[in-house]
């Protein structure tokens, strides 16, 4: 029997952002479109027949993490439950890393890789955080370019959203050139690395 399948729009100091979840856990969560329609319509493209509904128990608690996070208070959103079903065994083993960032820090592309194994190199991992359909939750606005340069970010805004995110929660950079810089110097498989979050939760 397959699990009822919900979602709801919910307001931010970022602007409107929309999540969706079953009866496991979270299964999207989208940054903020410029209209609600907008939003709606992002949400029906990857769940089709999820019902809107008002947010209660645990998904409540995740959707008031969220607002907070985004007002600029440093949440962990690391116990929020997710649905992982359907996400590959490297993207997991990419986001249980990219999760365990909290606010206010950053990590590269290589970090990542690091500690995701040595199967694991940057380009992969920008390539996997990509496919991440749940930004906030599996926060990859917190994985940076080597050097301080922000990288890419495929979610509503780009750079300039991931920009604001990292600016809300104060995220300091280890040195220069400035984590808020164009990245235009980065090296070349950092900047193939930087793909950015959330392109699956635009389809």
């Amino acid at each position: 029997m397959a699990s009822s399948r919900f979602f709801a729009l919910f307001e931010t100091a970022l602007g409107t952002c929309a999540v969706a979840w079953n009866d496991v856990g979270l299964t999207g969560v989208w940054l903020p479109e410029v209209h609600a329609d907008a939003s709606r319509r992002r949400v029906a493209r990857r769940c089709a027949g999820a019902i809107e509904a008002t947010p209660s128990g645990a998904v409540a608690d995740a959707v008031e993490a969220m607002t907070r996070l985004l007002a600029g208070e440093r949440v962990d959103l690391s116990s929020i439950a997710i649905d992982s079903a359907g996400i590959d065994a490297f993207d997991r083993r990419v986001y249980a890393v990219t999760r365990t960032i909290g606010p206010g820090r950053v990590l590269t592309y290589g970090d990542v890789a690091a500690r995701v194994g040595a199967d694991a190199s940057a380009q992969a991992v920008g390539q996997s955080l990509g496919r991440n359909a749940m930004p906030i939750v599996v926060p990859c606005h917190r994985v940076v370019a080597t050097g301080g340069g922000l990288g890419g970010f495929s979610a509503p805004g780009g750079a300039a959203t991931k920009r604001r995110m990292l600016a809300i929660e104060d995220a300091q950079p280890a040195g220069p050139p400035g984590l808020f810089d164009d990245g235009g110097d980065e090296p070349r498989d950092e900047r193939q690395a930087t793909s950015g979050c959330q392109a699956r939760s635009g389809h």
